[in-house]
């Protein structure tokens, strides 16, 4: 059987996409800097696709159109490409997500929640042996 020339048009349609968006696009290539830190882009793609056509039957007392085919049809794509942000990898500072836009207070506190509680699991730890020898102390004293 022939191939329909829609047929055609959907597989122009949909090499092209698959020309314009790879794994490379949404996570980009890391940039590694002097110091170690690794840089990596991170965005959001989306894409549409569409396509359509129609025949038309040639009237029943017309002989000469009843050979050719009559096709009419249209495809299309469309990508849009928006960056999110950027995973910075720092063996200093470890793993963090830095957005492109967005509220910046917002996302810090959200980077010192894990160095807060630590800090706080340090203070109780401290505070606990702090205790602890206060007990000692007072149980020598008492002896």
């Amino acid at each position: 059987m022939a191939e329909h020339p829609i047929q055609g048009l959907m597989k122009t349609a949909m090499e092209s996409i698959k020309d314009m968006v790879d794994v490379n696009t949404i996570v980009g290539d890391a940039v590694e800097t002097p110091d170690g830190t690794i840089i990596i882009p991170i965005s959001r793609v989306s894409f549409g696709f569409a396509a359509g056509g129609a025949n038309s039957e040639p009237e029943e007392n017309d002989h000469q159109s009843q050979t050719v085919n009559s096709f009419g049809g249209g495809s299309g794509a469309g990508v849009s490409v928006k960056p999110v942000g950027f995973l910075v990898c720092s063996p200093v500072s470890g793993v963090r997500f830095m957005p492109v836009e967005g509220n910046l207070v917002y996302g810090r506190m959200l980077d010192l929640v894990p160095k807060v509680l630590s800090t706080i699991q340090e203070m109780l730890d401290g505070k606990k042996s702090d205790e602890l020898d206060e007990l000692a102390e007072t149980a020598e004293t008492q002896s």
